[in-house]
């Protein structure tokens, strides 16, 4: 499973290009108050620039709390989003350990599903999609999966 990474963070100018290709791409808006990926100061103009995006949890707290299933646990953590199941309660970003999931002003939520799409509009190369490792336990359930 591949994931987003901000692994080159301290070469970010702020430019929120990545927002708005995500906006753009993934959630067919053009704002970057409609992201999954956030840059924000990380305290100044001096002090460098940070990404708010899922980092993939597993189990996904927001995919436990949604009471509509709109938010299906990814194998191997995060999640995918069935927009057309949201109610727009807001217990996904209540519940998100990291507030990467970000709720317009009509209760929309948008997350980082780790599609990449952000990846390549970066103009420094500060995001990267990468196979995240699965732990034993995980190993051992897709090898059980497999011989059923």
């Amino acid at each position: 499973m591949k994931v987003l990474v901000a692994t080159k963070i301290e070469r970010c100018i702020g430019c929120h290009i990545c927002s708005l290709a995500c906006s753009r791409l993934v959630y067919k808006k053009t704002s970057w108050d409609t992201a999954g990926i956030r840059i924000h100061s990380s305290g100044g103009l001096s002090t460098g620039f940070e990404a708010s995006h899922c980092l993939a949890c597993d189990p996904a707290p927001c995919a436990q709390v949604c009471p509509t299933d709109a938010f299906v646990p990814r194998k191997g953590g995060g999640v995918k989003v069935r927009i057309e199941a949201c109610i727009r309660c807001g217990k996904c970003a209540e519940a998100c350990p990291v507030d990467a999931i970000f709720v317009d002003s009509s209760g929309t939520p948008f997350v980082c599903i780790h599609c990449g799409r952000c990846v390549r509009f970066c103009p420094h190369n500060c995001l990267e999609l990468i196979e995240k490792k699965m732990s034993r336990e995980q190993e051992s359930m897709d090898e059980g999966e497999a011989m059923s």
